[in-house]
């Protein structure tokens, strides 16, 4: 019968992985997700606090709720701003989301 079956023997125990094939595609997966995700949202939270730190009295700003405004004082952690002739509300400093050039507000 072994004309027409092939035996069937049991595999020689080859070598087991090595721990570098197991951990080197972990490593790639992190690498790649460092660049493509981590890194850039570091930078971009990098420039915003540096934004929000330089703000200053008569900067023009969008805030996170989409309020154009005109600060007209500046705390520690709240700006004054002004939103339209005699309203003035205060918001804190992270809710700004940019900061406009100067004389936007007048030509709107």
């Amino acid at each position: 019968m072994s004309f027409f079956i092939s035996d069937a023997y049991a595999q020689d125990a080859g070598g087991q992985g090595g721990t570098l094939e197991l951990i080197l595609p972990l490593v790639l997966m992190f690498g790649i997700f460092y660049f493509l995700l981590i890194r850039p949202q570091q930078k971009k939270a990098k420039e915003h606090k540096g934004m929000v730190e330089g703000l200053g009295k008569g900067d023009e700003i969008i805030t996170n709720g989409g309020l154009l405004a005109k600060i007209t004082q500046v705390d520690d952690n709240f700006l004054t701003c002004r939103i339209s002739d005699n309203v003035e509300v205060k918001i804190q400093r992270h809710a700004v989301s940019s900061v406009l050039p100067k004389g936007t507000i007048k030509k709107l």
